[in-house]
């Protein structure tokens, strides 16, 4: 996969080099690039921003550093690739959407800064993005949680395949909880199922966690998800303790 980023800032982007996605880089399985979008501008201050037409508080990147700067992406990688706008008007992202992402060859980040973006800039898009209802100072943040979620679940991003597939969301549900070494730490005991060698106990111990982690923390996941016979008998009974808990 190829990735490019258009930031003022790209300096913000030195924790990618560190990591998984700082592994998969040093592997070649991701080609990374942040391109400074402020190096194309084309009037003698290098200004990329300007004041609103109309009026309006803040300023605006203005189109021609951006659309430059993604003719240099274009020239340099023989395509722009799926071109994402981080912006608050966006899709929410989520796991799906990160899997869907993972399947592209190249993807193209445009991370704005300051009040916003000169509205021509979408004709550059296929796709606007937004990590929530919340606003950030740019877009760089934003890009790195998506470029993150996407690049873990490449093919040998994280060594076992079965890492990314077990993951919160992945399956729709939250993970089940998890232990390692000591088997009893300051009282706290790991589970004597997951001690006890029996496949088939732990693998419906977790599936029956995972339920109860994500019915007691997200109950809003299960309204969407497809419960198996397993699942809802499973379900039936976190209910049950449930109520006699209260």
């Amino acid at each position: 996969m190829r990735i490019d980023v258009l930031s003022i800032f790209p300096k913000m982007f030195a924790p990618m080099r560190e990591s998984i996605m700082g592994k998969v880089i040093e592997r070649g399985l991701v080609d990374f690039n942040v391109i400074d979008f402020r190096d194309f501008t084309t009037n003698k201050h290098h200004n990329v921003d300007d004041v609103i037409y109309g009026g309006g508080q803040g300023m605006l990147l203005m189109p021609q550093p951006i659309f430059d700067a993604m003719a240099h992406v274009e020239a340099t990688a023989g395509d722009r690739g799926r071109v994402i706008l981080l912006d608050p008007a966006g899709r929410k992202f989520d796991q799906h959407v990160a899997e869907e992402l993972a399947q592209e060859s190249h993807l193209t980040f445009i991370a704005g800064h300051y009040e916003g973006y000169d509205e021509r800039i979408r004709s550059l898009v296929t796709d606007e993005i937004s990590l929530g209802d919340f606003v950030l100072t740019g877009g760089e943040l934003g890009a790195m949680v998506v470029i993150d979620a996407t690049v873990r679940l490449l093919d040998e991003a994280l060594g076992d395949k079965m890492s990314a597939v077990d993951d919160s969301f992945s399956t729709g549900l939250l993970e089940y909880p998890q232990y390692t070494r000591p088997a009893e730490f300051r009282g706290m005991k790991v589970p004597d199922v997951l001690l006890s060698g029996h496949h088939a106990h732990i693998k419906s111990w977790r599936l029956k966690e995972s339920l109860r982690r994500t019915y007691e923390r997200r109950p809003d996941l299960l309204e969407n998800y497809q419960l198996s016979a397993e699942e809802q008998k499973l379900l039936n009974e976190i209910k049950a303790e449930s109520q006699l808990n209260e």
